[in-house]
């Protein structure tokens, strides 16, 4: 060695679980020399069949096999150091620092090792005052327990009968003194069929055995090693105790948990590696009401997956997840879909769930609700991910009322925080947090969506809203501008269309009556020239019953539909308001209409306007015209006045006609011939 080993702070041992064809397996410590290294195989030390290298480096380094151990054989690297001083320094020799510096990275590993094995050993605690130590003569103690004494010294327990006996009384009025027995199958541990919990062992058969054969399992602190997927049928629970209780998948081609039935729970635990952490899907009944709380799934390809799966009658509906963290995950967070003909996971809460990338690539979505229909809601949910990722919430085509309601979302490389693909429908944002630099609302879906608080630049999107009394201090409408000649058809997308037809003649046809109930829609001519727009309705009778024509700039019409056709509620290209009159002696021009075409046929007949300060006729302007070809005169009087222009006016022949306006002190003439 050139350089000393600088001796870190490391546990020296290391253990793996062998996978059949995997020969080299590394170590993390440091070893003087290869004799310093122990290979067990299942706990039987290793002579031969193998070679070291790394001795002498502060890294480490690895064992090669010659043959690859055999599938689930457990591999143990350890170091151990005969505990003895290795150098001797002379009287008046020379003091080398590498011998020094040698001599004191033997003594640290040496502690090291030494302290590995205390750890395993039992012990008193810091804080109290060690008692007697000695066990019990081997005489003595055979065939017996080892327990304490009234002072907290080991003693030797007769154990027949010692499970049996009714030794437990909880506190409290009416409590039952119970067997041991009786009490201690309360909780099922999946230790009490075999599971070890170390990591190592393989404890898949043991948990599949325990969840089979009681209906509620407790997982304790340990990692569990499993190689195949752990189901849970109707009314079932697996519940750990945090973050010390770990599923630990040995590879991520199987899903570690599903659940196929209904009333399941799953509480407290963590799940490391797999396909897909948890997976919901009806197999042989509905999955309702499964309540998943403080779960931690780290580095699956899927984090939770609600499948509608083949059967309708077997439906994924009412599912509760709390504060489950999926992490690190290639595809998506958390995933709804329908991977056959059944019905789509419906109506399933989700809160304070989050779906945390933490530096690693993926392919989907934080949250990916590709088929879920009917008020499944994610409540202060957050979706943290990989600039690769294709959004942070995405919501899929076959989507129909999803609600989210304070979402955080988070990402990079222009990653859409809220991403409503093209099909969805009803989707509501309600205060969203968008900290990726992508679009804070990605809309495909047409406008299909309500965003209260949300999105950018405009917040809020309200759609199909009744208000009873609104008080608006500034008003928009969304305005589409056309320019263009053949013929267009509008949407409901916007109400408002100026429309150009510089190009040549247009029609516009209005979407038909039936599609578009409760909507107005104005279209207006915006250029100079003489190419007319017509105004038509898809598959319809078109506004009044008609085409409507603008064929100047600045005409325009204004139609409403009542779900069965469209009426026309303003326009100055109406046809005339005329009314038709025949017959003698007074007739009150009303105001009414604008013109009044009179027949005189049957006698003389005076035509009598309201007074000019009346509300009716102030800055009204009115036609009169004679239409028969008798001799008998039309005269045009005022009610309580003198006429137009301070005379009665008469219309003698067929054809004459005259037309007034008041100022509202008098009647004028305009026009008479």
């Amino acid at each position: 060695m050139t350089e000393h080993i600088k001796m870190p702070d490391v546990v020296p041992i290391v253990r793996y679980v062998a996978n059949g064809t995997q020969t080299e397996f590394t170590y993390n410590f440091p070893i003087f020399a290869s004799e310093d290294l122990a290979v067990y195989i299942d706990g039987a030390k290793q002579a031969s069949g193998f070679t070291i290298s790394g001795a002498g480096e502060t890294v480490g380094g690895s064992v090669t096999f010659d043959a690859a151990p055999a599938t689930d054989a457990v591999i143990t690297l350890a170091r151990e150091l005969p505990i003895e001083r290795v150098t001797d320094f002379l009287e008046g020799g020379d003091f080398s620092a590498q011998s020094i510096n040698n001599e004191l990275d033997y003594v640290i590993a040496a502690l090291q090792q030494v302290n590995r094995e205390n750890d395993l050993m039992l012990k008193y605690g810091d804080h109290e005052t060690p008692g007697n130590v000695e066990l019990p003569s081997r005489a003595t103690r055979a065939n017996k327990g080892l327990g304490f004494d009234g002072s907290g010294n080991p003693v030797a327990l007769d154990l027949s009968g010692a499970s049996a006996s009714p030794d437990f009384t909880p506190t409290g009025t009416g409590a039952a003194t119970r067997t041991v027995n009786d009490k201690l199958a309360d909780a099922i541990s999946v230790k009490d069929f075999g599971a070890v919990g170390d990591g190592l062992t393989n404890d898949t058969v043991a948990i599949q055995n325990a969840i089979a054969a009681h209906d509620t399992v407790f997982i304790p602190p340990g990692e569990y090693l499993i190689t195949g997927t752990i189901t849970l049928t109707a009314r079932k629970a697996l519940i750990g105790i945090g973050q010390k209780s770990v599923l630990k998948c040995n590879a991520g081609t199987f899903n570690a948990i599903e659940i196929t039935e209904d009333y399941c729970t799953l509480h407290n635990f963590r799940i490391e590696g797999g396909d897909v952490g948890i997976k919901l899907y009806g197999a042989t009944r509905p999955v309702v009401q499964t309540s998943v709380s403080d779960i931690t799934i780290i580095a699956p390809n899927i984090g939770v997956q609600l499948d509608g799966y083949t059967n309708p009658s077997f439906p994924c509906y009412w599912n509760n997840f709390d504060r489950v963290l999926v992490e690190q995950f290639a595809i998506h967070g958390f995933h709804l879909y329908r991977s056959g003909a059944g019905d789509t996971p419906n109506a399933n809460k989700f809160h304070a769930c989050r779906a945390y990338s933490l530096g690693t690539a993926c392919t989907g979505a934080g949250f990916y609700i590709e088929e879920a229909r009917y008020n499944n809601a994610f409540v202060d949910c957050e979706a943290n991910v990989h600039g690769s990722a294709q959004g942070c919430f995405i919501i899929g085509s076959g989507c129909d009322k999803t609600l989210l309601i304070n979402p955080y979302a988070e990402s990079y490389n222009s990653v859409p925080n809220i991403k409503l693909e093209s099909g969805s429908i009803e989707t509501s944002i309600f205060n969203l947090l968008s900290a990726s630099d992508g679009a804070a609302i990605w809309d495909l879906s047409g406008g299909e969506y309500t965003a209260y608080n949300a999105g950018y630049p405009n917040k809020n999107r309200l759609q199909k809203t009744t208000c009873i009394d609104m008080n608006a201090t500034l008003q928009r409408f969304d305005t589409e501008y056309i320019d263009s000649s053949g013929s267009v058809t509008l949407d409901t997308s916007h109400s408002v269309h100026l429309v150009s037809s510089f190009g040549g003649a247009l029609t516009v046809n209005l979407p038909n009556a039936a599609d578009a109930t409760g909507a107005m829609m104005v279209v207006k001519k915006i250029d100079s020239s003489a190419n007319v727009i017509t105004i038509k309705e898809d598959s319809g009778n078109g506004p009044d019953a008609r085409d409507y024509f603008l064929g100047a700039e600045n005409d325009y019409m204004m139609a409403l539909s009542n779900g069965a056709e469209w009426f026309v509620i303003a326009s100055n290209r109406s046809p005339g308001n005329t009314r038709y009159h025949d017959g003698t002696g007074t007739y009150d021009i009303d105001m009414a209409v604008d013109t009044y075409l009179l027949s005189s046929y049957g006698g003389a007949l005076t035509a009598r306007l309201p007074p000019a300060n009346s509300s009716q006729a102030v800055g009204r302007t009115v036609t009169i015209k004679k239409t028969d070809v008798s001799a008998n005169v039309i005269t045009v009087s005022e009610q309580g006045g003198s006429g137009p222009d301070g005379y009665a006016q008469p219309l003698s022949a067929q054809y004459d006609a005259i037309t007034v306006v008041s100022d509202g002190g008098q009647w004028f003439i305009v026009s008479k011939f």
